[in-house]
């Protein structure tokens, strides 16, 4: 299978999602699980950023796979040369990649801007030019998370989410060995 195709038809989706993104200035978050929490986010922390219309968009900051981009895109010389496992993003569209870069400039094509440091890549031509320029300044994610309007709204009123200030080191770190851990111990110290 391509990269192209791999992402195309969720880039697609995605942008049509996001054709009108809240504002910037509409803070980005770090959702951390609490620790009641089962099933598919036992443990997990979370990126999040707002859209128009009350929905929200993020991704699984501490869940590598054991796959790589060169396992994945035998045929990609350039994926050969990324030796960072590919994270799971998300339930929604695990078969699509989505690059996270790092940096106050938009790599181009088809982004969106996650927060003043961050973009959220959706088009395999620029995600491809990321792998082969500058896949440091990256993380690679499969799949995302997705909330409709007033999805999250009410995640955070039953209790389901610590919330901390969007940090862009906490999603780029090397190793989220011990992250939900950290943070859980830091949200429950600010609360007591």
């Amino acid at each position: 299978m391509s990269l192209q195709r791999f992402v195309a038809f969720a880039g697609a989706l995605l942008v049509a999602l996001c054709a009108r993104a809240a504002d910037i200035s509409d803070s980005p978050v770090i959702l951390v699980a609490k620790p009641e929490v089962g099933d598919f986010y036992r443990n997990t922390v979370l990126f999040a950023r707002p859209l128009a219309g009350g929905r929200h968009v993020g991704f699984i900051v501490n869940r590598p796979t054991e796959a790589t981009l060169a396992q994945l895109f035998p045929d990609h010389a350039p994926s050969q040369k990324v030796t960072q496992r590919v994270f799971l993003g998300g339930p929604l569209h695990v078969e699509a990649l989505f690059a996270v870069v790092h940096d106050t400039q938009s790599p181009g094509g088809r982004t969106l801007p996650l927060a003043k440091d961050m973009f959220l890549v959706l088009d395999g031509a620029t995600i491809d030019r990321v792998i082969e320029q500058n896949p440091s300044h990256a993380r690679f994610y499969a799949g995302l998370v997705f909330w409709e309007p007033g999805e999250l709204e009410s995640e955070l009123e039953r209790g389901v989410w610590y919330v901390i200030d969007h940090d862009a080191n906490l999603v780029f770190r090397g190793s989220t060995d011990g992250l939900w851990e950290e943070l859980v111990t830091r949200s429950t110290r600010v609360i007591l």
